[in-house]
């Protein structure tokens, strides 16, 4: 079995430099780095895990916790804590909660029983008082979901003013007739996309009709069927601003499968930049957040955490950007093009 000296000697360097690329590769130069790492991917060495975890207190893995790994959404976010992470010999183990809090719970006690350096929750749906207790004991980071108030290290995008965006566009295109198929209400992200909605609204003095703003669950079957439920009103909606593209998505279907033609009878906006997004017939108008930014981010101030290195700013909110595509875009007539002419 290959040994750390025989490493060493193969790369001519010595066994404690090893060592260091393994477990502290941000101390050796980048050049260093890259010959021993070669090398012990040449033999296929493997360090002893658990006398490494002995000698350094560190398990060089970190807990990313997901609310729901098959959206789209998350994968791009997770692309950016794995490079940084593997860039500083870390390993990433991922926990799917399928939305269930309880899960949450149990993927935190990992952090608990010291199986991982730090955590990364994707999701914050826990008890305050308790993400609070556990963020002093634990390096902790909280991305793209967040607890208002929370003195957790955050890495997010403004929710409220994305939203409001969102729905002044349509209300620019003249509709007054706006529904919101919003998130599951007990998500803080549902309820500040839903507070956008309703701000955008009121400062142009259009209602905000209860029957116009349908809870979904941010899967694209909810939001073909909150669209039925909308389209089927006496009076029906001329837009909608989805949670997220995913909603966004099953909308343009349930609009499709009614006959109604989505720009020109129904204006949808989604949420997230998904590819779906831009490659659906019509392509959806979103708002983009920068996903792998986020995840980059995340995982940069969690190893400042692992390191007991400062934190200058606990509250990072990056920008946001409306992408406007077809399915805002109305055609124009052939007959008023002719008029125009």
């Amino acid at each position: 079995m290959m040994k750390m000296n025989d490493v060493a000697k193969l790369a001519n360097v010595s066994p404690a430099t090893v060592s260091r690329v393994i477990c502290h590769p941000e101390l050796v130069s980048e050049e260093t780095r890259s010959k021993v790492l070669e090398v012990i991917n040449q033999v296929n060495y493997k360090p002893h895990i658990v006398a490494r975890q002995f000698r350094t207190q560190k398990t060089r893995n970190i807990l990313v916790v997901v609310p729901d790994i098959t959206s789209a959404f998350f994968s791009k976010v997770l692309r950016g804590i794995e490079h940084v992470a593997l860039k500083n010999g870390y390993q990433v183990i991922l926990g799917d909660t399928e939305n269930n809090i309880e899960r949450e719970k149990d993927y935190v006690d990992l952090l608990l029983q010291k199986q991982v350096d730090g955590m990364i929750l994707l999701t914050a749906r826990q008890d305050k008082v308790r993400l609070e207790e556990l963020s002093t004991q634990f390096p902790l980071v909280l991305a793209c979901e967040y607890i208002d108030g929370l003195n957790v290290p955050t890495v997010s995008i403004d929710n409220v003013s994305s939203a409001r965006k969102a729905t002044e566009h349509l209300i620019s295109l003249g509709h007054t007739k706006i529904a919101h198929i919003s998130g599951s209400i007990n998500v803080i992200l549902s309820r500040d996309r839903l507070r956008g909605f309703k701000q955008a609204m009121m400062s142009q003095n259009l209602e905000v009709e209860s029957s116009y703003i349908q809870e979904g669950d941010f899967k694209f079957e909810s939001g073909y069927h909150q669209m039925m439920k909308l389209l089927a009103l006496e009076v029906p909606p001329t837009a909608v601003f989805a949670f997220n593209d995913e909603m966004a998505l099953g909308a343009i279907k349930a609009a499709k499968d009614s006959g109604v033609n989505v720009p020109n009878d129904l204006a949808v906006v989604g949420f997230d930049n998904i590819k779906m997004s831009s490659i659906n017939e019509p392509s959806i108008t979103t708002i983009d957040q920068p996903k792998y930014e986020i995840g980059k981010k995340a995982m940069e101030i969690l190893l400042k955490l692992i390191n007991n290195q400062e934190l200058h700013n606990k509250k990072i909110v990056f920008k946001d950007e409306l992408i406007v595509r077809g399915s805002t875009r109305k055609e124009i007539d052939v007959k008023e093009t002719l008029e125009m002419v």
